[in-house]
């Protein structure tokens, strides 16, 4: 991470294969980045295993997942409607695969050797595949229940036949840019939060080692920030997935109700 007294902030980032001797032959690499996606998946099936008791008076896990569940069930029939139910599983699947990932990147699994965390919503091909998924299924249903009425998103109701000329377009590039942004936001939060941690992190390191009176007090004043930017990154992480599943409630509502 560090190289001849350089910070290098970007080298948690990188995705490295695990057991290259035995997949170099193959197309096929197993990497750090897969093996946390494993876990935040292992995680998420064992929180939801507890919501299943169905006990008549739920214990704290119970009554956590069955939280978790009505706040996004609240979001998709709020913005939706009636047949928001309908879309709970994909915003329900979005938003705590979001949720997990960040937090379990923030956790300081790094006090044990070798169980550095990696964040895999710090990588724009996993936050952009989902947010593609998003748009498909915002496509899917349109074109479905609207047929070609659908381009009519584009055009609001009762504008003037001259403005819709220049509406029409304007409406539609947004639209498109809508899965680029969608999957852009929680990975720009999660990318440059870490590099922060990272920065004051190294910070911390140097200060203590430098000794003197000024280097304890760049150490310590950078363990504050430390502190600070970690309780940060756990607000972030929830309200960026909270965030991915509002949108997608309200593009899936966009084509539902052509609003």
């Amino acid at each position: 991470m560090a190289e001849a007294g350089k910070i290098n902030p970007m080298s948690q980032f990188e995705i490295t294969p695990i057991g290259a001797d035995q997949l170099a032959a193959t197309p096929f690499q197993f990497t750090n980045s897969a093996l946390w996606m494993l876990i935040v998946l292992v995680t998420i099936i064992i929180f939801m295993w507890g919501g299943t008791r169905r006990q008549l008076v739920p214990g704290r896990w119970q009554a956590a997942v069955e939280m978790l569940t009505g706040f996004v069930d609240n979001i998709t029939r709020e913005n939706i409607g009636k047949q928001g139910r309908k879309y709970l599983p994909w915003v329900f699947t979005a938003f705590i695969f979001i949720l997990v990932s960040n937090w379990m990147g923030a956790m300081p699994f790094a006090v044990v050797p070798g169980a550095h965390p990696f964040t895999v919503t710090s990588q724009f091909t996993v936050t952009g595949v989902m947010s593609i998924i998003s748009f498909a299924i915002v496509l899917g249903v349109g074109f479905w229940t609207h047929g070609l009425k659908f381009f009519s998103l584009f055009v609001p109701h009762g504008t003037p036949l001259p403005l819709k000329v220049l509406i029409a377009p304007i409406e539609f590039i947004s639209f498109l840019v809508r899965p680029f942004s969608l999957g852009l936001r929680p990975f720009i939060a999660m990318f440059a939060g870490h590099v922060l941690l990272d920065v004051f992190g190294n910070f911390v390191v140097q200060g203590f080692s430098a000794g003197g009176a000024a280097g304890y007090g760049v150490g310590l004043l950078a363990f504050v920030f430390v502190i600070f930017v970690n309780a940060l990154e756990l607000l972030v992480g929830a309200i960026q997935a909270f965030v991915f599943a509002l949108l997608t409630a309200l593009y899936i509502n966009d084509a539902v109700n052509l609003h």
